[in-house]
């Protein structure tokens, strides 16, 4: 009977594992999200016009960049390949399911991290033209007046 209720958690685990590779923090790839060392930092700020908007994805890095999510999936690949057969039958299909799981793990973790993204092209009132790309999480259109905020690699767009 033990050996039936291990198996039954089988897809419960497999569940969390996926879910917990999908854990890359992307909020700082939103305009509404300052980092630490911005804090009480005087940031520059000029306007413009959008002049073309694009739909992107950001593809989020996080320190374990695929690791859990092929782990995982090796784990689970494993077990399960682990069910079929007998003998040398058994040692390949659980060999086959930890390499299977892995790249599907690791796929499912890179697709869980993507953020959807405007890549805005922006006319400074200046005449100059700048791209930014950040995370979709306002509504901006072509035509609208905009704050541009910080400077150089750390610039962000706001409504104004």
């Amino acid at each position: 009977m033990p050996y039936l209720k291990s198996h039954a958690l089988l897809p419960l685990l497999a569940a969390g594992l996926l879910t917990l590779a999908g854990c890359a923090n992307t909020s700082p790839y939103s305009g509404d999200v300052y980092r630490g060392n911005q804090a009480q930092t005087a940031q520059t700020v000029s306007y413009g016009t959008i002049t073309a908007l694009r739909q992107v994805q950001i593809q989020a890095q996080d320190q374990n960049s695929g690791a859990l999510g092929g782990i995982g999936g090796a784990v689970i690949g494993g077990l399960l390949g682990n069910q079929i057969g007998g003998g040398s039958g058994r040692t390949l299909a659980t060999a086959a399911g930890a390499i299977g799981g892995s790249v599907a793990g690791k796929k499912i973790e890179d697709s869980a991290n993507r953020v959807a993204a405007w890549e805005m092209e922006i006319r400074r009132d200046t005449g100059q033209s700048v791209i930014v790309v950040q995370k979709a999480d306002r509504a901006f259109q072509v035509g609208q007046r905009v704050r541009l905020i910080g400077s150089g690699a750390s610039l962000s767009v706001a409504p104004y």
